[in-house]
């Protein structure tokens, strides 16, 4: 063939465009393939039952379908669907005819020009030609593997010819087609026997760089690979090879040629020698090779089959079957010493060249290699794992250190990414100063130089020379592809027969090319390159293994600081994807991202539970340092005689251990729990906080936000679990003890924060923020509604009912000491210390969630109250106008129903609102601690607030004083829940009036409560046993937020009271009964209480209408009494 037909056929054109077509169309064949083995994604008629019949019919007939037969009734039915459904399945089909037809073209134009393959030299060249051999081979072994391809193809050729009225006009080919490869290598190695002497060529050309990638890990080390600084002087020298892109040319793929091309052209097996040991030799490395994907070719089985029926190859069999014992005896170990090797040399690399990324200028062919040997060993184990199933030795196909090489391997990528510069600043120097000047010197010395070629070569010097570093500062952009394409047209016009320049003759010409097109792969195609070398996106149809790897690496401690590799390698998935088959490009995005979520999601998990299992070890340490721990060791300190005088101690007191004793070791090999947990979240830490963010899928994914999620989430748990709340015993933990907890963990977590990666103020502010609403992010109940829940039911209930009672002097509640009534202390759950606590814990917003609830209970009391007062209307509208005539009242009273049961329930809202004016002190000094520079202008404001100022204006201020603990004469959260309990039925007046009554029901009632003998006032305690001195602030507050309500004056109403219940104390004076008298001056001291807790009233206004005399001499019977009760007591 002349050399002008050469340039004609355009051999390089035509194999990079099968080469791409060919992988699209096996990409299709796939997807064919996987689609119809799964019942769920099948084209829905073939799983019909009125279409078995049909389907049956087309696949026994196919291809003379007679389209007439009563049989194909339900097609004909359902012929538009067929069609609508199957279109893309058929012309898959026809795209695997037509490619087929053009590659049978393109190489018997080959064998045609009698083209010479050299690896070493037209590279490019001999790989497309592989290549295409190998693609074409896949494509006809997966169309054999579609067992409804001749349903799919006959229906819809029915289904057609139904419709229009004649066949498709490539059915009758592509039916021929499909019946050829049924037995798809016996047809192959015919169709392939004329191409034999070329592809035998091509492969032979790969011996010694296929012997070569073969060796061993012991080689390996001896020629000390991939290691930079082995010999220190040459550090930086380039890195030069006369064959550069086979230096990191997959093993796999080789491979892969080997054992398809001689699998088709087998002849030469038994010809040739050394194509024997090639082929010998690569059937010593795995037991399967990859087609496409997951799909196998099972090497050994296949080839043993085909070459058992072919006469003359019995010696070739016993060599598949010697080779595969070999294989199962030695591969395993073969590639783990390998493995081993590369996770030492390529630590070793990256930290050399992490330290001085200038090294990647004259070294990146060492990136580029250890990608390229990492990525054939990971695949070489993924693939085995996958389909070994059956093995004496199941331990050569685990690794449970493979996280190391997957973190390295992503960590040779991030370097190459973040010093581009770097490499490009010193390759556009290779490319301007050395490579164009030698290219040139090549070209002047050819003895023959065609025009064409000399000017494609007179092209590539001008190129090269107009190189200058300020194109790099100045970030252009380059593109060298069509000089590289130039260059592969040249290996294609010098490798044909008559070719007057012959590429094999004149080798230092492809020696420079091929270090000029490496050195221009590096200006512009990088990240192309970093594809083609380590690229995973295997993992992707190995979802199984994965999972089983990544499960591998969170058991092995040592490896989970490498864990971040598998969500990193769930990037790579975009890489397999094919613009032929865009369908499958939402499957493949959703595999990625959730196999990278889940990783993720485990990740943080982990690193979560240990960091807060840490924690909790932090408050058990915390927790010693209680002041309740070290009443024993100020009992022993005080006792110190005692205890040295006995000989022996006493059995059941074990020595308890003093804070600290915990750090205490003789033997720093003695591992604690505390030791294990810190070394376990170091690693985690190390894995989270690797990587900022990364991509996959158009997706930006970010390792801390996972982290963030998830610590909050458990350190929500965490708060939630110290609290201890036990709705059925109702135990909860004392606030102080809860706060002392949180500050532990959160104090730990604090000191994370430059390792976690994670912003843990933000964690650790919306964890506690989520802790002061009623229920969290995630719906469940938090510590504002369990200390709510059992402050009303637990500690406010048993104060209703008289067991626990409010001490004004040690401003807490106190338990009487009852048998049997409660299980706990109150003052332990409500002193002041106790109060701060828990305002930090539930901040103003759970406070406020605190006081509504309070609120809820006092408003239900005073619809009872009212109810009360509508009963007595009558009475109590006499006794407001004659409260003064003695005799008058002395009838009226005894018909008022109901006396008592107002006392307790106004009792019972005044221990809530006392209880409330305690959990606001504590919020005022918390938030005064806190936020001084709030605090100050709030409590400011407060004081302009005056009885003129309007209504609305004082309830607005009065809200955010109170919403910061500040006490308001008028309580503007009462003000509210009372507001939305007023009836549509009745009016403002009638609400008033009843308003009105109620203080007077209250004013001529409290006499009743000198029967009682609770009702003694107690020095001690500056109140009583019963409680009813919490009256008066349910008294004050209750009148202030009603007549705020009705808007009336608080003072006058108030006066109105204290004249009333003065008028009724006095007259107990004159009373006879001394059972009616009996604690007459203990409730005298009310009237002083009532003064004492209101603004709108004064002692001067108590003068007026009940004299002091009577309020000293009752305080003087209080204190005689209260000390005669205690002197008999002291005497015994």
């Amino acid at each position: 063939m002349s050399l002008t037909s050469a340039y004609q056929h355009k051999l390089a054109e035509k194999l990079t465009i099968l080469n791409d077509r060919g992988q699209g169309v096996l990409i299709r064949m796939y997807n064919i393939k996987k689609t119809c083995s799964d019942s769920k994604a099948k084209p829905p008629f073939l799983l019909e039952k009125s279409m078995e019949s049909s389907l049956k019919y087309i696949n026994k007939k196919f291809p003379n379908i007679d389209v007439r037969n009563s049989t194909l009734g339900p097609v004909h039915r359902e012929k538009a669907e067929i069609i609508r459904f199957l279109t893309n399945y058929y012309q898959s089909f026809v795209d695997v005819m037509e490619f087929r037809d053009h590659v049978y073209e393109l190489l018997n134009t080959i064998d045609a020009c009698q083209c010479h393959f050299d690896i070493s030299l037209n590279f490019d060249f001999t790989r497309s030609y592989l290549d295409l051999i190998v693609t074409y081979t896949s494509v006809i072994l997966l169309l054999s593997r579609i067992e409804d391809r001749r349903v799919l193809i006959g229906v819809y050729n029915c289904a057609h010819e139904m419709t229009h009225g004649h066949t498709d006009s490539s059915f009758a080919r592509l039916a021929q087609m499909i019946l050829e490869y049924d037995h798809p290598l016996k047809k192959l190695t015919e169709e392939f026997g004329p191409h034999t002497k070329a592809v035998s060529g091509a492969l032979l050309s790969l011996y010694f760089l296929f012997l070569r990638r073969n060796h061993g890990a012991d080689q390996w080390r001896n020629a000390q690979l991939l290691s930079l600084i082995s010999t220190p002087p040459a550090m930086i020298n380039p890195v030069n090879s006369d064959t550069m892109a086979c230096e990191y040319l997959s093993v796999e793929v080789m491979e892969r040629w080997i054992i398809i091309g001689f699998l088709l052209c087998h002849g030469c097996l038994n010809s040739n020698n050394q194509c024997q040991k090639l082929w010998k030799l690569c059937l010593q490395g795995s037991l399967y090779i990859t087609l496409i994907r997951e799909d196998v070719l099972q090497v050994h089985k296949v080839t043993e089959d085909l070459f058992s029926s072919l006469k003359g190859y019995g010696k070739r069999v016993a060599d598949i079957k010697e080779s595969k014992e070999h294989v199962i005896a030695n591969s395993g170990q073969f590639h783990c010493q390998r493995r081993q090797f590369l996770r030492m040399a390529v630590k070793e690399l990256v930290t050399v060249l992490t330290d001085e990324p200038g090294l990647l200028g004259p070294k990146v062919l060492y990136a580029f290699m250890a990608l390229s040997f990492i990525r054939d060993e990971v695949t070489w184990l993924v693939r085995h794992t996958e389909n070994v199933t059956k093995t004496k030795t199941p331990e050569d196909y685990v690794d449970s250190s493979i996280a190391e090489l997957l973190f390295l391997l992503e960590e040779i990528r991030a370097l190459v990414r973040r010093h581009v510069k770097v490499i490009q600043q010193y390759h556009i120097q290779y490319l301007a100063r050395f490579d164009a000047l030698v290219l040139s010197d090549i070209i002047q010395n050819l003895s023959v130089c065609p025009e064409e070629e000399s000017i494609i070569m007179s092209s590539f010097v001008s190129t090269l020379s107009s190189l200058n570093l300020k194109q790099v500062d100045n970030g252009d952009k380059f593109e060298f592809s069509g000089l590289r394409l130039d260059w592969f047209r040249l290996q294609a016009y010098t490798s044909v027969a008559k070719a007057p320049l012959h590429l094999h003759e004149n080798p230092d010409l492809a020696k420079v090319m091929n270090l000029i097109v490496f050195h221009s792969r590096m200006m512009d195609s990088v990240e192309k390159m970093l594809v083609e070398t380590s690229d995973l996106s295997t993992f992707c149809f190995h979802l199984r293994t994965f999972e089983k790897m990544f499960a591998t690496t969170l058991e092995e401690p040592t490896m989970l600081r490498y864990a971040i590799a598998f969500p990193l390698i769930c990037a790579h998935f975009v890489h397999c994807t094919h613009e032929m088959c865009p369908e499958e490009y939402p499957h493949l995005k959703n595999h990625g991202l959730h196999h990278c979520n889940s990783f993720l999601e485990e990740l943080a998990k982990q690193t979560s539970n240990c960091v807060l299992e840490i924690c909790a070890e932090q408050r058990n340490l915390s927790e010693q340092l209680l002041p309740k721990h070290c009443a024993t060791t100020i009992s022993k300190a005080k006792n110190k005689k005692i205890m040295m005088q006995r000989q022996t101690p006493k059995k059941g007191e074990p020595e308890r251990d003093k804070p600290g004793a915990e750090s205490h070791r003789k033997n720093r090999s003695i591992v604690t729990n505390m030791d294990k947990l810190h070394v376990n979240l170091t690693e985690l830490a190390l894995t989270m906080n690797h990587v900022h963010s990364f991509s996959v899928f158009e997706h930006t994914i970010f390792p801390s936000e996972y982290l963030s999620s998830h610590l909050e989430a458990r350190l929500n748990r965490a708060i939630v679990w110290l609290a201890g709340y036990n709705a059925t015993t109702q135990e909860i933990a004392r606030p102080s003890e809860l706060l002392a907890g949180v500050k532990a963990y959160i104090s730990f977590i604090q000191s994370l924060a430059q390792f976690l990666g994670a912003d843990v103020s933000r964690v650790i502010r919306n964890a506690l923020l989520q802790q002061t609403q009623p229920l969290d992010s995630c719906g469940e109940q938090t510590i504002t509604t369990f200390y709510t829940n059992w402050y009303l039911e637990s500690l406010l209930r048993q104060a209703s009912s008289g067991t626990i009672i409010l001490s004004p002097a040690m401003q807490a509640f106190i338990s009487l000491p009852r048998e049997g009534e409660q299980n706990f202390s109150a003052e332990e759950f409500s002193d002041i210390s106790e109060m701060r606590a828990l305002a930090e814990l539930l901040g103003p917003y759970g406070m406020k969630f605190l006081s509504e609830n309070l609120m809820w209970h006092v408003t239900s009391q005073i619809v009872e109250l009212k109810k009360l007062v509508v009963e007595n209307m009558d009475v109590l509208v006499q006794i407001r106008s004659n409260f003064g005539k003695a005799d008058l009242m002395a009838s009226l009273l005894p018909q008022l129903m109901g006396a008592d049961n107002v006392l307790k329930r106004m009792t019972i809202i005044g221990v809530i609102l006392s209880f409330r004016a305690m959990a606001q002190e504590g919020l005022r000094e918390v938030f005064s601690s806190h936020c001084p520079f709030l605090m100050g202008p709030i409590e400011c404001l407060k004081e302009f607030v005056t009885p003129d100022t309007d209504i609305k204006v004082t309830l607005s201020v009065f809200e955010l004083a109170s919403a910061a603990g500040v006490g308001c004469d008028i309580d503007p959260t009462l003000v509210a829940a009372i507001a939305n309990l007023k009836a549509d039925t009745s009016s403002s007046e009638e609400e008033y009036k009843v308003a009105c009554l109620l203080l007077i029901f209250l004013a001529v009632s409290l006499p009743l409560l000198a029967t009682d003998p609770s009702s003694f006032y107690c020095i001690e305690k500056d109140g009583y046993n019963n409680n009813i001195h919490c009256l008066t602030k349910a008294i004050i507050q209750v009148s202030a937020a009603l007549f705020t309500l009705y808007n009336k004056n608080i003072e006058t109403h108030l006066k109105e009271f204290l004249v009333v219940a003065s008028v009724s104390l006095l007259q107990l004076g004159q009373e006879t009964d001394k059972i009616k008298t009996r604690n007459r001056e203990s409730i005298s001291l009310l009237m002083r209480l009532v003064v004492e807790e209101s603004s709108f009233l004064t002692l001067d206004m108590l003068e007026s209408c009940f004299p002091y005399v009577l309020l000293r001499n009752a305080y003087r019977e209080v204190s005689r009494a209260f000390h005669l009760n205690r002197v008999p007591a002291s005497t015994h």
